[in-house]
């Protein structure tokens, strides 16, 4: 009996190795085809962020214009794919927890601002453990996978069951962090969009929302961000609610230097494109300091793989054969 009927004769019904053989060739063809046809898709990042930004324009005129509108429309939106996850989460009132806001305010920074983002993740974070624990059980204790002692088969479990219950908070601050990258590094060339616009007279609201769509293609992150930045000030009653939000979600000391400059601007009417100038310079600079830095580094950081790979290849190409004419010399003795 081959490994492979040994172990499927541990499951609980029969099953012949020519049909799993069969069943895993047809599944890795399906996910080869798959993976060939989305390589061949042209996908627009901004069609999703563009529609987000209209629903959260459409979802604030609402909740402004009609007292009742915001619950009418949860009421509304109570079908779709995420619908089992609202309403696990509403029965069990995890959506009104401590955490909820944080939580909320994380996956803003992630990039993640749908109706059923908090949902889909508190779903996810309750559901993670179980589905790992109970994928981890039957591997461990269903199958002749890993030949060990009961302990350790347990101790592996809840190790996979606690990776599953953090997964999504290092998923989340993993696209938070590469989210703040996109930002920092378009944050510079925005600045000088958003001066010229200034300078052609274009008002504030103007002015962000033509800069998002010109950085659309080079910085998603900085257009998705101002495009909503425009989006608030265009509805909500106080437009430094709408400013301090965007430094919220961006979490940036540049983002911040920007909001606070154009807090003073709207505040004691200076002048916005002279102020945006000076910072996009100040961005310009630390910009290239900062790659004057890791330039700096690389000479340290090039010394480990050099001591490592290249050096011990140098010493067996140079002292190699006087070592084998030494080894021949004694042996002839």
């Amino acid at each position: 009996m081959s490994s492979l009927d040994s172990m499927l004769a541990y499951l609980p019904f029969r099953v012949e190795s020519g049909d799993f053989m069969a069943v895993m060739v047809g599944a890795v063809t399906l996910f080869v085809l798959y993976a060939v046809w989305s390589s061949f898709l042209v996908r627009d990042p901004m069609t999703r962020r563009v529609r987000q930004l209209f629903d959260h324009r459409r979802n604030l005129k609402t909740s402004l214009s009609t007292p009742g509108g915001h619950a009418a429309r949860k009421a509304v939106s109570a079908g779709g794919a995420a619908g089992l996850a609202r309403r696990v989460v509403k029965l069990l009132n995890l959506a009104r927890s401590r955490q909820a806001e944080k939580i909320t305010l994380d996956l803003s920074r992630a990039g993640m601002r749908g109706a059923d983002a908090l949902n889909v993740y508190l779903f996810a974070k309750l559901a993670l453990p179980f589905v790992f624990g109970g994928a981890a059980a039957f591997v461990l204790f269903a199958t002749p996978i890993l030949p060990a002692p009961v302990g350790v088969k347990a101790l592996i479990a809840c190790v996979v069951v606690l990776a599953g219950a953090y997964l999504p908070e290092v998923l989340i601050a993993n696209k938070a962090q590469k989210r703040r990258q996109g930002l920092q590094k378009g944050l510079p060339d925005s600045l000088d969009l958003l001066v010229i616009c200034a300078e052609a007279g274009l008002g504030l609201e103007a002015a962000l929302m033509r800069v998002a769509g010109e950085m659309a293609n080079a910085s998603p992150e900085v257009a998705d961000e101002f495009g909503l930045a425009a989006v608030e000030l265009g509805f909500l009653p106080d437009r430094k609610m709408a400013l301090t939000n965007l430094d919220r979600r961006a979490d940036l000391p540049g983002v911040r230097a920007v909001v606070n400059t154009l807090m003073q601007t709207e505040k004691y009417g200076t002048p916005l494109a002279q102020s945006l100038r000076v910072l996009s310079a100040e961005f310009r600079n630390e910009r290239m300091m900062k790659a004057e830095e890791k330039a700096a580094k690389l000479p340290a950081t090039l010394t480990v793989p050099l001591v490592a790979f290249i050096l011990p290849t140098l010493f067996v190409v140079l002292l190699g054969p006087a070592v084998l004419r030494a080894i021949d010399g004694l042996g002839s003795l």
